[in-house]
C-alpha cells in the first residue's frame, strides 16, 4: 500500500511534501506529512517515545489497532486502508505512518493551520457583548460554537467537497429542532455534488445548494461571522454550513424578515432593541421609494399638497433629474470599488477627494444639483442599516427600476415598477420551500411578531 501511496507523492517536485524513513522496534517506518501543517514539538515527543520501543515488543503486536493502543500516544489516531482516502488525509494536514508488516496506514491528527485572531468581523460589529469573530479554520469554529452550545443535541456532520480541493463541510444542527426534511435535502445535494473545487468557497457552495432565478437578485442565504449569531439560530431550529477556509457561516433556511435582525438588538433592552429593529426596516425600505418619489414629484407637483412645495428645484440645470440620478448611482458604485481597493493608509484621503468630486465641485460644474446628491447620499447611507450586502443590491436594481419607469411613465410606471417588487417577492421561496415572506405568509402570527418585537427573555424561552 506503500507503493500505491508514493505514486501520487510528488515529494521530489514539491518541496513542502516530506519523507521521513527511521526504525521503530527493528521495523522500517515512512511517515509522510505537509511541512507547515505539523505540530513539530508535539510529533517529536511522539518520536522520542516510539524509538525507544524494542524489537522484542514489536515482535509481540500483531495487528494496527494493537500498535496503536500501546504505542502511539496521542488522542485523534485512526488507521485506513484506502490509497485515496490516505493521500487526502495527509494533503489535509494528517501525517501518514506506515510500518512494516502492517497493511494500513496510521493517520495521526497533529495538525495546525495558519489563522488570524479571532477578532471581531469589521461588518458585524455590536456596540456591547461579545466580540468573536469566526476565522478561516472549520475545527475553531465548531469549536466557538460549542463554547456556546453545550448540549448533546447540537450536531456537526463533516464531509468532503470537490473532487480536486477536498474542502472540509460541517452542517451544524440541533438534532431535537432541525428541520428533518430539510436536513435530509441538504444533506443529498452535498453527497450528490459533483464539482472539482470550491474555489469561491462559500458563494461556489451557495450556488449548487440554492435554486435561484438570474433576474431575481433577493438572496436566499443569509450568512454571519459572528459565533454568537450563529448559535442563537441553531436553537431556533436553523442549518449552519460552515466551510473549511472562510469565516462566513450559511444560515438556512432564510425568509425576507431574517435580514432585518442584528445581535444588537439583543444586547439591549425589549424597548432600544425593538426601537432598533423597526428604526432599521422602515429606513431600509425607504430607500426603494424616496427617490423615485421625488423623481414623480418632481413630474406632478400639483397633485401633491402644499406642504410639500421645498422639494421643488430652485436651481435647475440643463442635465435631466433622471440622468443625474443613474449617473449618481453608478458614482456611489464607484467609490465603494475604489474603497474595498484602496489601502488603509489612503481610504481616509480617498473618502475626501469621493465627498470633493461628489459634492461642492460637482454642483460648481453643473453636472448634479445639491438636491440629486442629497438624496443620493440617503439612499447610499441608509442601504447600510442591514448588514447584508446582497440584500442592499437587490434593492438597488429595484430602485433603478423604479426611476426609469416612473420617468418614462409616470404614475403607471410607479405601480408597474411596485408591483414587479411585490411579485419578485412573494413569488420567491426559500431553500426549504417556504414564502420568503414567511411567517408573514403563511401567516404565524407569533414569529411575525417576534421579527418586530424584541420580546423579553423568559423562564419559558427554549
Amino acid at each position: 500500500m506503500l507503493s500505491q501511496v508514493l505514486e501520487q507523492w510528488q515529494a521530489n517536485k514539491s518541496f513542502d511534501l516530506v519523507t521521513r524513513e527511521f526504525s521503530i522496534g527493528g521495523r522500517l517506518t515512512t511517515i509522510l506529512f505537509v511541512d507547515g501543517f505539523i505540530k513539530d514539538e508535539v510529533f517529536a515527543k511522539m518520536m522520542d517515545f516510539m524509538m525507544k520501543i524494542t524489537p522484542q515488543e514489536m515482535e509481540s503486536i500483531t495487528s494496527v489497532q494493537e500498535f496503536i493502543k500501546r504505542f502511539v500516544p496521542y488522542v485523534e489516531v485512526t488507521a485506513k486502508d484506502n490509497p485515496d482516502d490516505i493521500m487526502t488525509d495527509i494533503l489535509s494536514g494528517n501525517t501518514g505512518m506506515f510500518v512494516e508488516g502492517f497493511e494500513q496506514c496510521i493517520l495521526v491528527d497533529s495538525r495546525t493551520y495558519p489563522q488570524r485572531s479571532i477578532q471581531e468581523p469589521d461588518k458585524d460589529k455590536v456596540l456591547r457583548g461579545s466580540h468573536e469573530g469566526f476565522v478561516e479554520t472549520v475545527v475553531f469554529n465548531t469549536a466557538l460554537i460549542r463554547r456556546r452550545l453545550r448540549d448533546p443535541h447540537l450536531t456537526m456532520e463533516i464531509t468532503k467537497i470537490g473532487r480536486r480541493s477536498q474542502t472540509d463541510v460541517v452542517m451544524c444542527y440541533l438534532d431535537n429542532k432541525v428541520d428533518k426534511r430539510l436536513l435530509r435535502k441538504i444533506r443529498e445535494k452535498l453527497q450528490n455534488l459533483r464539482i472539482n473545487s470550491l474555489t469561491m468557497t462559500m458563494q461556489s457552495l451557495a450556488e449548487v445548494l440554492v435554486d435561484t432565478k438570474w433576474f431575481n437578485p433577493l438572496p436566499k442565504v443569509r450568512y454571519t461571522e459572528r459565533p454568537d449569531v450563529a448559535a442563537a439560530c441553531v436553537q431556533e431550529g436553523k442549518l449552519l454550513v460552515l466551510i473549511d477556509n472562510t469565516p462566513s457561516v450559511m444560515i438556512l433556511p432564510t425568509s425576507f424578515f431574517d435580514f432585518f435582525e442584528e445581535a444588537d438588538d439583543f444586547y439591549f433592552p425589549p424597548v432600544t432593541g425593538t426601537y432598533m429593529r423597526l428604526v432599521r426596516l422602515v429606513i431600509f425600505l425607504s430607500t426603494l421609494v424616496v427617490t423615485p418619489l421625488w423623481l414623480l414629484y418632481l413630474q406632478h407637483p400639483e397633485d401633491f399638497p402644499s406642504w410639500m412645495s421645498f422639494l421643488q428645484i430652485e436651481k435647475p440645470n440643463g442635465l435631466p433629474i433622471i440622468v443625474q440620478l443613474l449617473l449618481l448611482e453608478l458614482a456611489v458604485d464607484g467609490l465603494r470599488l475604489a474603497s474595498v481597493n484602496t489601502p488603509d493608509i489612503l481610504s481616509s484621503s480617498l473618502s475626501i477627494v469621493g465627498a470633493l468630486l461628489l459634492g461642492e465641485f460637482a454642483v460648481s460644474a453643473g453636472i448634479f444639483i445639491p438636491d440629486t446628491i442629497l438624496f443620493s447620499a440617503f439612499t447610499a447611507t441608509a442601504i447600510f442599516t442591514q448588514p447584508d450586502f446582497e440584500l442592499g443590491y437587490a434593492f438597488k436594481f429595484g430602485r433603478v427600476l423604479l426611476l426609469v419607469l416612473t420617468h418614462f411613465f409616470g404614475y403607471w410606471g410607479f405601480g408597474i415598477g411596485l408591483a414587479l417588487e411585490l411579485i419578485c417577492i412573494l413569488f420567491n421561496r426559500d431553500i426549504s420551500g417556504r414564502s420568503y415572506l414567511y411567517p408573514l405568509i403563511p401567516l404565524d402570527w407569533t414569529a411575525l411578531k417576534r421579527k418586530f418585537v424584541r420580546e423579553k427573555m423568559n423562564r419559558d424561552n427554549s
